[in-house]
């Protein structure tokens, strides 16, 4: 089988052209490891689509499906291109949680930058849960996939791989869900670490930086008047929340290498 590893600041994925397989699960949990396998945060396949120019499909480096990846969909539009599938500029991708709308930025004959429509966000009201006896207060928020925002006054000091897995599996969510810790740094400028269900700690999140732009714009924190800059572990992304409820994403993606494997 051949892939293509990609990566939007360091949230990296295993990329396929064609058809899912029946074992994918276990595909995505033997090559996602990172000391016997390639090493990724998954598997994302990509096939030809009845009501968009794409499909994508994502597979979590524990084998479990996800219904949205906003750095991994940057980098499905630069797979599509680079590689010859298309030789548009403007996408749309068919996903689990609906269709999203891509504008590449090309230079030198590929793509550098990715504009991403994420569609509708819906922020709810703040949450307390009691995580093995702590309290901890939340913004829940859905970007096609659940998130769970939480505010704090120093983000290096912010419990993420201890809370991170106990919030991922909380009752109050039996789906599970993705945890972002977020410090507002300066007006229109937070810093974000993530524990992404079914991945655990990444480099970064396209939709969690989404949520928590989000989630800092409806409870004031930052304004609504231009972009939130979110910076993450493996570098910044540009989020534009409308007045409409609907997000808009921008920022890199890059190929890492080509590889073959004897399944």
């Amino acid at each position: 089988m051949h892939f293509t590893k990609m990566q939007g600041l360091g949230n990296d994925y295993l990329y396929v052209f064609g058809e899912v397989p029946d074992n994918v699960a276990e595909l995505s949990r033997k090559l996602s490891d990172r000391h016997f396998g390639a090493g990724s945060d998954g598997m994302i396949y990509i096939s030809p689509s009845s009501v968009a120019d794409f499909r994508m499909r994502i597979f979590n480096a524990d084998g479990s499906e996800a219904a949205m990846c906003g750095n991994g969909i940057r980098c499905v539009g630069k797979y599509v291109y680079d590689k010859g599938y298309t030789d548009r500029t403007s996408l749309t991708i068919e996903t689990m949680s609906g269709i999203r709308t891509l504008e590449m930025q090309v230079r030198s004959g590929r793509v550098r930058s990715v504009t991403v429509g994420m569609g509708a966000v819906s922020v709810r009201e703040e949450r307390t849960l009691n995580v093995d006896g702590r309290t901890v207060t939340g913004t829940p928020v859905s970007v096609g996939n659940p998130h769970f925002v939480i505010f704090v006054d120093d983000i290096e000091k912010a419990p993420l791989c201890e809370l991170g897995p106990r919030i991922e599996k909380h009752e109050a969510f039996p789906g599970g869900i993705n945890v972002e810790f977020v410090q507002v740094l300066a007006e229109n400028r937070i810093r974000m670490r993530v524990w992404e269900r079914g991945s655990g700690v990444t480099m970064a999140c396209g939709t969690g930086a989404c949520a928590s732009a989000a989630a800092a714009v409806k409870t004031g924190r930052c304004g609504g008047d231009g972009p939130v800059t979110v910076v993450l572990d493996g570098g910044r992304l540009e989020i534009g929340v409308r007045e409409d409820g609907t997000v808009v994403m921008t920022g890199p993606a890059e190929t890492v290498y080509e590889g073959e494997v004897e399944l």
